[in-house]
């Protein structure tokens, strides 16, 4: 159990078990214009540790397959005109003052991915489309949900997402499918629900590695709003949002509503 405070949201917006289409796989559905990146009441402590994270363990977090790619320029451009379109950000001689009050020089990094996700609370993982699928490229993760990046990078959609059994060949060809045909500058989201028993935000295990949790433990709602977001005509960007919050804050009807498998250490919705 992690003895760093808990980074909780107050409360949580986004329940995929009560959505009947969030409750499918793979349940993506279209985002709403200016809904990409979010911004909530967690975002000082996220950003806080965030940049612990890229300075302290950033051979662990940020991962390259190969050399820099054109997307990675891609999705600093379109990560910056979008949180200037949220409040709280402004721009200031070359860089982005963040809501927490701390300025991000937009040149700083040689790393294009490093600075996007210095600016939101999503991370973000680029994937390009290759002769062999959709292949994760270059990526930023500072909150992994029970998987490691440095097991992924270099894979393709289902290398990814092994060993989860839900996402077989049918998924992986919807999510295929979608990611193929999805328009320059639009996206889709999804949503999946863990509990875990220890609030830590970074989770980083190995596919042979489970979960651990007790019932009888204290229980933390863990939700992920992901998006696929088209950077260029062969890229799309993944970025993941993260929701944490104890389990006596969620509302009378999603308290209600939530399976008592994933209540139990389960999940639902998981697709990594």
């Amino acid at each position: 159990m992690s003895t760093r405070k808990p980074i909780c949201q107050s409360s949580l917006p986004v329940a995929p078990w009560t959505d009947a289409l969030a409750a499918r796989l793979p349940g993506l559905q279209p985002v709403a214009e200016g809904d990409w990146l979010r911004l909530d009441d967690a975002y000082a402590g996220q950003m806080a540790y965030r940049d612990h994270l890229l300075k302290e363990r950033r051979d662990e977090v940020v991962m390259r397959a190969a050399g820099p790619v054109a997307a990675e320029t891609a999705l600093l451009e379109q990560v910056t005109a979008a949180v200037l379109a949220l409040p709280g950000y402004s721009g200031v001689g070359g860089g982005i003052c963040r809501p927490d009050g701390v300025k991000v020089d937009l040149a700083a990094d040689e790393n294009p991915v490093v600075t996007a996700a210095r600016l939101a609370q999503e991370d973000f993982l680029i994937l390009e489309q290759t002769p062999d699928g959709h292949v994760l490229t270059s990526a930023v993760l500072c909150f992994p949900a029970s998987w490691t990046l440095g097991q992924k990078i270099g894979r393709n959609m289902m290398g990814i997402h092994q060993p989860v059994e839900r996402y077989d060949e049918n998924i992986a060809k919807r999510v295929n499918r979608v990611m193929d045909v999805l328009q320059q500058g639009k996206a889709v989201w999804r949503a999946n629900v863990l509990c875990y028993n220890d609030p830590e935000l970074h989770q980083p295990r190995l596919e042979h590695e489970r979960r651990p949790f007790d019932p009888a433990g204290p229980v933390y709602v863990r939700v992920e709003r992901q998006a696929l977001k088209r950077l260029t005509p062969t890229a799309t960007v993944f970025s993941i949002h993260t929701y944490l919050v104890p389990i006596e804050t969620l509302t009378p009807a999603q308290a209600a509503s939530l399976p008592e498998n994933v209540r139990r250490g389960g999940s639902m919705g998981e697709t990594n």
